[in-house]
């Protein structure tokens, strides 16, 4: 007699797609789902090599996504950079998404610091250093940094020069 699977296991490619439904996923990440959730690892490569031959997942489309979003939530290119690199999105992708964001990062990084510390700057060196942290925290460059905090320091506001 056949064995019926349980209507509450869905085959991997069901499952994909759903996944796929809700918001775009990375390859390796859509391949890890399908493993933990009791598909074979070579079943789930098999399911994302399908996909993405029928171009319903793509590696470039989720990094570009996924850049824009955290751009937007005000992290800096450091952090995105580390953020696309865990899913697995090769260096020539992450290097494509940044650019593709056409983002002002010393303009977001006064930004994102002008809504962490209020519209007065800090004018001692323990409050430079307190929002010198934040902004590399949020991924932001040393050089960056530097300018945005400086150029708060002496200024009434965090505009750049």
């Amino acid at each position: 007699m056949a064995r019926r699977e349980s209507p509450t296991r869905r085959d991997g490619r069901q499952q994909a797609l759903e996944l796929l439904a809700r918001r775009e996923h990375s390859a390796q990440e859509l391949s890890g789902k399908l493993t933990r959730s009791g598909q074979g690892k070579a079943q789930a490569q098999v399911v994302v090599d399908d996909l993405r031959e029928k171009g319903m997942q793509s590696d470039e489309r989720f990094a570009q996504a996924l850049a824009r979003r955290r751009a937007t939530q005000g992290y800096g290119p450091l952090r995105i950079r580390a953020e696309l690199k865990t899913h697995g999105i090769d260096a020539s992708g992450i290097g494509a998404a940044l650019a593709a964001l056409e983002v002002d990062w010393a303009e977001q990084a006064a930004a994102q610091l002008r809504r962490h510390a209020g519209s007065r700057p800090a004018r001692d060196a323990a409050g430079r250093a307190r929002n010198a942290a934040f902004l590399l925290r949020r991924g932001f460059d040393a050089a960056t940094v530097r300018a945005v905090t400086r150029a708060g320091s002496s200024d009434d506001d965090f505009e750049l020069d």
